[in-house]
């Protein structure tokens, strides 16, 4: 198949799935065009059967915004015309979906592309919310020629949301455990962890919906019971409110923010603990890498969370805010070695039995099969 695949080329996790899951689909034969503004970030190296296609945007003084959904629709349309694309894969509804839509319009006879939308999480329950917003994003759901969510949280939050009728296929995201599995990383976590303190990490966009300076009071409280070092690793407009707040708590030596990093299953190898404290969370990608890598999670109960992480085998999950509590799970499994010991074993397990590449790819492939 010819499939071409828009989505947000950065850090955030609805472009890392849609890259893994491009490359994914390459390997396994199909011809694959990203269609984006710049080269996604998991997009590093030759691979054959992937092409990339940047979306150019007009720089017109009478233009005082932006017109990217526009020519993003312009795009998608011309490379739907000269490579003769089957599918055009849009994830994250706005604006994708929408120039998706506007680009078979564009077409006409002249195609019989079908469209497939992916929802991710923010595009549902924040932005697509918005009383400006929510008419096109409903709009743009209604005229896909089908959706899918990544977690059942999503799709009945979708389906309530915005009071659509169609069926919302629940494809869960995935993983690559042959890539994200425990290895050593003895130099990293003796530079981290000197006199082998445990390593309690974190992974996001550093956005308020994260709640990373829960992250912070967590570690403050795991920190007066057990030597333990944390490790923050993203980037965004929280960044600078969390290191100030380490330095009030007076544990800003025992912090580490490394700013957004591409190795990250080197990374989480030198874990003993991940956090996700999360206000909303779709799914929990961030969290099924910790698990791929034998790192137990302790989280909120929040979204789709529930549906990775296993409370009390895979990890523990805890009411949105509850400090005290998750920072008690946390003691308890770097405190039991024994207990630890298994649930790192269940958390890689059930990313290898639930999540692994091999088992969800297909399901897009049929997928697309069926509306062709």
């Amino acid at each position: 198949m010819n499939i071409g695949i828009v989505c947000y080329p950065t850090y955030g996790g609805s472009g890392v799935v849609a890259t893994e899951l491009g490359k994914a689909l390459a390997h396994r034969g199909h011809q694959i065009h990203f269609i984006t503004y710049a080269q996604p970030m998991r997009l590093d190296r030759f691979q054959d059967n992937l092409f990339y296609h940047e979306v150019e945007l007009p720089n017109y003084p009478l233009f005082e915004f932006q017109l990217y959904s526009l020519s993003l629709a312009s795009k998608i349309a011309d490379v739907a015309r000269f490579e003769n694309l089957d599918i055009v894969h849009a994830h994250y509804a706005i604006p994708h979906a929408v120039s998706a839509y506007l680009a078979r319009q564009i077409l006409g006879s002249e195609t019989k592309m079908k469209t497939v939308t992916t929802l991710h999480g923010t595009d549902i329950t924040l932005n697509g919310l918005d009383p400006s917003f929510l008419p096109l994003v409903r709009f743009s759901i209604e005229q896909s020629d089908a959706v899918t969510a990544v977690s059942r949280y999503l799709a009945e939050a979708t389906k309530n949301g915005f009071n659509v009728q169609r069926n919302i296929h629940v494809i869960n995201n995935f993983i690559d455990t042959d890539l994200y599995q425990r290895q050593p990383c003895t130099p990293f976590k003796r530079q981290i962890a000197p006199e082998n303190e445990k390593i309690l990490m974190h992974i996001s966009n550093f956005r308020p919906v994260k709640r990373v300076a829960d992250t912070i009071h967590i570690f403050a409280k795991v920190r007066d019971k057990v030597p333990s070092k944390l490790v923050l690793i993203g980037d965004g407009p929280e960044r600078i409110e969390c290191e100030r707040l380490s330095r009030e708590l007076g544990i800003n030596e025992h912090v580490r923010f490394l700013g957004k990093q591409t190795a990250l299953p080197e990374l989480l190898s030198s874990a003993d603990l991940f956090l996700l404290p999360s206000q909303s969370e779709s799914f929990g990608l961030s969290a099924l890498e910790a698990m791929s890598c034998g790192v137990p999670v302790v989280a909120t109960s929040m979204g789709g969370i529930p549906e990775v992480i296993s409370h009390g085998e895979t990890g523990y999950i805890a009411e949105l805010g509850d400090i005290d509590r998750m920072a008690k799970y946390a003691v308890e499994l770097l405190t039991n070695s024994k207990k630890w010991q298994l649930f790192s074993a269940n958390a890689r397990e059930k990313a290898i039995s639930k999540f692994k590449t091999d088992m969800i790819v297909p399901q897009y492939e049929q997928l697309y099969e069926s509306l062709l």
